[in-house]
C-alpha cells in the first residue's frame, strides 16, 4: 500500500521537528516547507494527500498560501488543513474561506492531532463526478437507480434534495460554499432565496436523522463522517 503523503508548512523549525517524528511514526511520508512559497513549490512537486499549513508565516502567510494552493488543479483533492496558534472566530472563518477542510490550533495533544489526522485521510470519501454509488457508514446513495438508504431504510428524496445529499457526500471532508452549492445543484439560471440551501439540509436531516450535516456560518456546509 502506498504511504500516504503530508506536507508540514510552518516557519518554527521546532514545530516541523515534532510534527515529523509523531506522523512518521504512524507511517506517513513526511515533507516540509518553512514559508508559504517554499510550500507551493514543494506541494506542486510531491502532490500530497494532506497539507498542515500555519497561518502567521513570512513572505506568505497560510491564508494567501491556501487560496494559491486552491488554484492548482492537481491539488484540488489534497486536503488542506490549518494548525495555527490563532484560535479567533474571524481567523477560522478565513480559513475556511481561503478554502481550507479544517482548522486546528496548535495547543492541541500530538495524539489528538495524530487520530484527527488518521481519520481526515482514512475516511475522507474522495468519489470522482462520475461516481453511481457512495457509502458512508450505513448511508448508502445510489445515482443510477436515484436512491438513498440508511441502516436498511430505504429512502426516495425529491431530485433537489438528492443531488445536494450527492453533493455533500462525494467529498466528506471539503467545506461546500453556498454559492458552489446552488451553482451544481440548482444552476446558474435558476434564481432561488437565500434560505432555499437552508431549508433542504433541514429536510434532509429531518428524514435521514444525519446529524453530520455540519454548518459553517456564513461559509456553507460539509458532511463529516
Amino acid at each position: 500500500m502506498n504511504q500516504k503523503k503530508i506536507l508540514l508548512i510552518d516557519d518554527e523549525l521546532d514545530i516541523l521537528e515534532i510534527l515529523s517524528y509523531n506522523l512518521e511514526k504512524e507511517g506517513y511520508d513526511i515533507h516540509t516547507a518553512t514559508n508559504g512559497n517554499e510550500g507551493i513549490e514543494r506541494a506542486k512537486e510531491i502532490i500530497p494527500d494532506l497539507i498542515l499549513l500555519d497561518v502567521m508565516m513570512p513572505e506568505k502567510d497560510g491564508i494567501e498560501t491556501c487560496q494559491e494552493l486552491r488554484k492548482i488543479k492537481e491539488l484540488q483533492k489534497t486536503l488542506i488543513v490549518f494548525l495555527s496558534a490563532r484560535s479567533e472566530e474571524f481567523s477560522q472563518l478565513a480559513g475556511f474561506q481561503a478554502g481550507a477542510n479544517d482548522y486546528i490550533v496548535k495547543l492541541i495533544k500530538p495524539k489528538i492531532l495524530i487520530s484527527k489526522v488518521n481519520a481526515l485521510l482514512q475516511l475522507t470519501s474522495q468519489v470522482s463526478d462520475n461516481a453511481k454509488l457512495i457509502e458512508i457508514g450505513d448511508l448508502i446513495i445510489d445515482k443510477d437507480n436515484f436512491r438513498v438508504s440508511k441502516s436498511g431504510q430505504q429512502f426516495l428524496l425529491p431530485k433537489k434534495e438528492f443531488d445536494l445529499l450527492y453533493l455533500l457526500a462525494s467529498n466528506t471532508e471539503k467545506v461546500f460554499k453556498r454559492e458552489e452549492i446552488l451553482e451544481k445543484v440548482w444552476g446558474n439560471d435558476v434564481i432561488v432565496g437565500e434560505r432555499t440551501i437552508d431549508v433542504h439540509i433541514r429536510r434532509l436531516r429531518e428524514k435521514l436523522g444525519i446529524n453530520t450535516i455540519q454548518t459553517l456560518k456564513g461559509i456553507g456546509y460539509k458532511l463529516i463522517v
